[in-house]
């Protein structure tokens, strides 16, 4: 009966736990996922030109200077974490990632201020850059090390399932405040209130963050780095960080095509309404966080390289044809079909992908040797995706072109999966 008792109460704690070091994810990917739906608003407000497409080129420029942010921070702020603790890092990633959202909210538009209120949105997006380098990372490794024993891919998996319990809490208030509001509304400073509840919910997160334990395996390790060995950890291992970041590839890139891309492709591509935009996007993030737990399950029973050989070589030749069958005959069913088809691979590669780059990555630069390898590919990859999606739609007149690109980011993360566990060294390390 104790046994039993103990045993539920360790599950309390680590699902506790889990709640805990996610929720800053979650405000991420909330500001993140408004960004990309709201691109057409901001542009307005704050980028006018005199074109839409000039203007949304801007706007979405301006998201993937963000990204661009991620590979510094992931180095400092990852070098950082990997010396003080888990626990007191990420509490530092949130207040800067808090201070650029509310600096986003704040600023009044282009007609109020001139050039500068671009010119502080562009802050406010390379603060949430720098924090989210290291955001990632911090949390992934903070899961791998309390996870139980054998369920590492499981536990890793909702690092990204709680950015879906983002996109959908999103979307839902996208869809809300477009079914409350007038669009001319929305276009003058309704956009704002979804960025607003963001700000608002700061502080509960706070009070999360600062409850919890560092983990067992950080508290017994004698040595931290300092950045000097940080440094030099990671170049001499540059060959993983850049295998992991074409692993990562097409994580990066099938999560901002089919969350972040997809509702401004609906309405200004497709001509879908808002709120099918909305709806369907909301419903990817439903499909996102039911097949990211799955997938990384699977991984911990079959392994991690079948799961991820398998839905890349998927994507690879399903990409494009699905995308095509999208803009041939679009509509709201068809869009909603296409990605959610794009959401299972994504899903399933993703929930098996975390782990595996927590195992790859030299123990005492973990954090920073992951968040490198995933900001890198944030910054190559996803974040520009929504920027070179519209640019290759625009100079092919194919607007299926962004299958292209997903595409291309599938054979980078098949290429690096099939080197990494070719290697004898990346076997042993796995194994310990």
């Amino acid at each position: 009966m104790g046994s039993t008792q103990s045993v539920t109460a360790s599950a309390r704690s680590k699902a506790s736990a889990v709640f805990r070091v996610t929720s800053g994810n979650f405000l991420e990917q909330f500001d993140f996922f408004l960004f990309g739906f709201y691109a057409t608003y901001i542009a307005a407000a704050f980028f006018p030109a005199s074109s839409e497409f000039a203007s949304l080129m801007m706007t979405f420029a301006v998201f993937g200077a963000g990204f661009l942010m991620r590979p510094l921070g992931a180095v400092i702020l990852g070098a950082y974490i990997d010396d003080v603790g888990r626990r007191k890092g990420l509490i530092v990633t949130l207040s800067i990632m808090a201070s650029g959202t509310i600096l986003i909210v704040l600023v009044p538009g282009y007609e109020s201020i001139g050039l500068l209120a671009p010119a502080l949105v562009l802050i406010g997006r390379l603060l949430q850059g720098f924090s989210a380098g290291a955001e990632l990372g911090g949390v992934s490794v903070y899961l791998a090390e309390m996870a139980t024993p054998g369920k590492k891919g499981f536990f890793t998996s909702w690092q990204s399932a709680s950015q879906q319990v983002a996109i959908i809490v999103a979307a839902g208030l996208g869809f809300a405040l477009n079914q409350w509001m007038p669009s001319s509304m929305i276009a003058d400073w309704g956009w704002r209130v979804p960025f607003l509840i963001g700000c608002l919910i700061v502080p509960f997160i706070f009070v999360l963050r600062s409850k919890l334990e560092e983990t067992e395996e950080f508290s017994a390790r004698t040595h931290r780095p300092t950045m000097r060995e940080v440094f030099n950890t990671l170049m001499q291992n540059w060959g993983i960080v850049v295998a992991g970041m074409l692993m990562v590839a097409m994580t990066t890139t099938a999560f901002y095509l089919i969350t972040v891309y997809a509702p401004t492709f609906g309405k200004t591509v497709l001509n879908l309404s808002t709120a099918d935009a909305l709806m369907v996007t909301l419903l990817v993030g439903v499909s996102n966080f039911i097949w990211l737990p799955i997938g990384g399950a699977l991984s911990d029973r079959v392994g991690r390289r079948p799961v991820l050989v398998t839905m890349a070589a998927l994507a690879i030749v399903t990409s494009y044809p699905a995308l095509s069958f999208l803009a041939q005959a679009p509509s709201f069913g068809h869009m909603l079909e296409t990605l959610l088809w794009l959401s299972f691979l994504y899903g399933m590669y993703n929930g098996a992908m975390i782990a595996a780059l927590t195992e790859i990555m030299p123990v005492e630069v973990r954090v920073a040797g992951f968040s490198l390898a995933y900001s890198l590919a944030t910054a190559v990859f996803g974040g520009f995706t929504p920027a070179i999606s519209t640019a290759l739609i625009h100079l092919t007149g194919d607007k299926a072109a962004p299958g292209y690109w997903m595409s291309f980011a599938a054979v980078c993360a098949l290429s690096a999966t099939l080197f990494l566990y070719r290697s004898k060294a990346v076997q042993l390390r796995l194994a310990v």
